[in-house]
């Protein structure tokens, strides 16, 4: 793995003429309750995409650190991008590498809100300029949360300042949660949640979605572990269509 942070332009023109793959984390800086950083989206997803890019042999990109969290920002330090930019952002840096020679890119979204404009930059990549992308949403993390987490979620696939991510960052960055302040809220949804724009702290109270006072690293690393599997499953498999 190169690690673009960190790497010269001989390194990296090095990897490219290699064929390595660019991975890029996609995260947020959005509340996650009182006992979790707002980079914890952004943590998460960099936690992942390293490890993916490690396995693969890849290259590492620098993480986006914000996403489209405007149905949070009724909790302070919360701060978002429309959709259309993060599209845009994608496109250029898609376009960068398709013109540095960059075989391909897998992006790693760790936020629900970023989908669709990832979902659209990818799309206009590979129709405009053939360049391929594989975007990825913690693939897995269902099954897997079911087998090792002891709480449920607060609504099938919602996982958001609870054991799941709890556990994910007590295992890539201890020293940013705060565990002495994690709190269960199982807020009841809207029948129209979904269906409608509506901030998230018309019904919930604390910004937690779920109970994040079981988790522990070793759950932590076990989710990761599941979905950097999974991962690599979907990368290789899609690398040897696309050559």
């Amino acid at each position: 793995m190169l690690d673009l942070n960190a790497a010269t332009w001989p390194e990296v023109k090095e990897a490219v003429e290699k064929g390595a793959v660019a991975v890029l984390a996609v995260g947020a800086l959005e509340q996650h309750g009182h006992h979790l950083p707002l980079s914890t989206d952004t943590v998460m997803s960099q936690g992942v995409a390293r490890r993916i890019a490690e396995t693969i042999d890849g290259l590492l990109l620098p993480p986006i650190a914000y996403g489209d969290a405007w149905n949070n920002e009724a909790f302070a330090g919360t701060i978002s991008l429309g959709p259309d930019t993060i599209r845009a952002v994608l496109i250029d840096i898609g376009r960068g590498l398709a013109r540095g020679g960059f075989k391909a890119l897998v992006i790693i979204n760790g936020h629900f809100g970023n989908r669709e404009p990832i979902a659209l930059a990818a799309r206009a990549l590979k129709m405009e300029h053939g360049f391929p992308v594989l975007h990825l949403d913690y693939p897995g993390m269902e099954r897997i949360a079911s087998e090792v987490c002891d709480s449920k979620p607060a609504a099938p696939t919602f996982y958001h300042a609870d054991e799941v991510e709890t556990s994910m960052m007590l295992a890539l960055a201890p020293e940013l949660v705060r565990m002495d302040k994690a709190a269960s809220e199982y807020p009841v949804f809207p029948k129209t949640f979904g269906m409608e724009a509506m901030g998230l702290d018309t019904f919930n109270r604390s910004g937690v979605f779920g109970d994040p006072r079981p988790a522990t690293a070793v759950k932590g690393e076990a989710l990761m572990a599941g979905i950097l599997e999974q991962s690599v499953r979907l990368i290789q498999a899609w690398l040897s269509k696309v050559g």
